[in-house]
C-alpha cells in the first residue's frame, strides 16, 4: 500500500511514525506546511512532520497553497506513485477536490473528536471546555465539507478530571496512530465501510481567540476551571496582576464557598499551597499551577513563597 501523507504539527507525528513502522505500508510522499519562524528569536524552523519525513528519506512537498499549487506539483508527486490512499491529519490547509480524488481510494482524515460532535478547528480543547465526559478519534472519508465525510471507525477515550488540552492531545494522537494501519487495510480490501454522519448532534469547535483566554472572574468557578484545563498550556488562560500577565495553567473549583458579597477576582486565600480566587455566586477557583509573565511555570506554593499575593486584593483589571 502506497500512502500519500498530509500533516504538519506534533499531533501528526505518531500517525506518520505508525505508517512508517507498519508492515506492508509505504509512505511515498509527505505534504506539510512551509518552514516558518519559530520561538522568540524567530528562527526559521521546519515542521515536526518534515523533520520525521527527512529522517526516513521520504520526499517532502511544502506548498503555500495546495489549491493554487497542486496542478504544478502533480507530476512530481505522481512520479512517486501511484498512491492507494491519502492520510490527512492536522495538515493546516483545506484540500481541494482534485487532491481528495488523487489517490485511488481518496483521502481519509483522523479527526480528534467523535463526529459529528466537534467538527472544526479545536475539537480537543472544546471537548474539555464543554465538560464532555469522553471523546475520541474518527477515521473519516474526506469530502469538500468541514469534517462532514462518512466515518469508517470511531475509537473512544474518557476525559479525566486531570486532563488538559496537552494531555488529551497526546492521548488522541496515540489512539489514532494505533488504529490507523488496520483501518487503511480494511478500506483497501473492502472490509471496512463508511457510515454517513447523523444530522443530529452536530457541534462546531471554533478557533481559540486570545480574548476568550482572558479569565472573566464573574463566571462560575467550574466554567473557568474547564477553560483553564482546555487551554493549558497553549494558548493558556490568563489574568492581569499589577500590570503583568499571569497564566493559570491548572486549577479546579474549590470545595469551599465564600460569601456572595465578595467581588469576583478577589484573592480569598493565599497561604501554603492554596491560592483561591473568588468567582461568581460564592464559588472560587483553586489555582495549583501558574506562570508569571517572563517566568517559568510553578506550583502555587512556590509562587506564594516568592510573591506578595495578599488576600483581599482584586486581580484581573
Amino acid at each position: 500500500m502506497n500512502v500519500l501523507f498530509f500533516g504538519t504539527p506534533d499531533f501528526s507525528v505518531p500517525t506518520l511514525q505508525a505508517l512508517i513502522d507498519a508492515p506492508g505500508i509505504s509512505v511515498g510522499a509527505v505534504l506539510t506546511q512551509p518552514d516558518r519562524p519559530s520561538g522568540r528569536g524567530g528562527k526559521i524552523a521546519m515542521s515536526p512532520i518534515k523533520e520525521l519525513a527527512l529522517k526516513h528519506t521520504i520526499p517532502v512537498f511544502q506548498p503555500h497553497s495546495l489549491r493554487k499549487e497542486f496542478s504544478s506539483l502533480r507530476s512530481n508527486i505522481s512520479d512517486l506513485g501511484p498512491f492507494d490512499i491519502g492520510v490527512v491529519i492536522a495538515f493546516g490547509q483545506i484540500l481541494p477536490k482534485e487532491v481528495l480524488t488523487f489517490p485511488r481510494h481518496g483521502c481519509v482524515n483522523i479527526h480528534a473528536s467523535l463526529l459529528p460532535r466537534w467538527r472544526g478547528a479545536a475539537p480537543i480543547q472544546r471537548a474539555i471546555q464543554a465538560g464532555d465526559k469522553d471523546t475520541g478519534v474518527c477515521l473519516m472519508q474526506m469530502d469538500e465539507g468541514l469534517d462532514t465525510g462518512a466515518v469508517y471507525a470511531k475509537h473512544r477515550v474518557s476525559i479525566e478530571t486531570t486532563d488538559t488540552g496537552a494531555t488529551l492531545h497526546d492521548k488522541l494522537a496515540a489512539l489514532g496512530a494505533s488504529h490507523l494501519a488496520d483501518g487503511l487495510r480494511g478500506i483497501i480490501d473492502g472490509s471496512l465501510h463508511a457510515t454517513p454522519q447523523p444530522s443530529e448532534g452536530i457541534t462546531y469547535a471554533s478557533k481559540i481567540s486570545t480574548e476568550e483566554c482572558r479569565i472573566q472572574w464573574s463566571l462560575p468557578a467550574r466554567d473557568i476551571a474547564l477553560s483553564v484545563r482546555a487551554f493549558s498550556p497553549w494558548p493558556g488562560c490568563f489574568t492581569m496582576w499589577r500590570g503583568k500577565r499571569v497564566k493559570i495553567l491548572f486549577a479546579v473549583e474549590s470545595r469551599r464557598t465564600y460569601p456572595t458579597t465578595v467581588s469576583p477576582g478577589t484573592i480569598v486565600y493565599a497561604q501554603g499551597d492554596r491560592l483561591e480566587i473568588a468567582c461568581a455566586n460564592g464559588t472560587a477557583l483553586s489555582v495549583t499551577d501558574l506562570q508569571l509573565e517572563g517566568k517559568k511555570r510553578m506550583a502555587a506554593d512556590a509562587f506564594l513563597r516568592g510573591a506578595s499575593f495578599p488576600e483581599g486584593e482584586i486581580i484581573g483589571g
